[in-house]
């Protein structure tokens, strides 16, 4: 749980770095770059708290 928990603060940490070099330098494939860590890391986190909320339903 822990693990996971700072895994998801690293992404959405990468993800803020990488809309803070789009917004310094102006290059779109940073705010890409960023987009898609932030995608995939909400995708992560809702199934994450899916299988919790499931698990604790059983």
């Amino acid at each position: 749980m822990l693990l996971f928990r700072w895994a998801v603060l690293m992404l959405l940490l990468a993800a803020a770095v990488s809309f803070a070099f789009y917004a310094g330098t102006g290059q779109a494939r940073y705010r890409r770059m960023g987009l898609v860590i932030l995608k995939w890391t909400l995708i992560a986190a809702f199934g994450f708290f899916a299988v919790l909320i499931l698990e604790n339903l059983a």
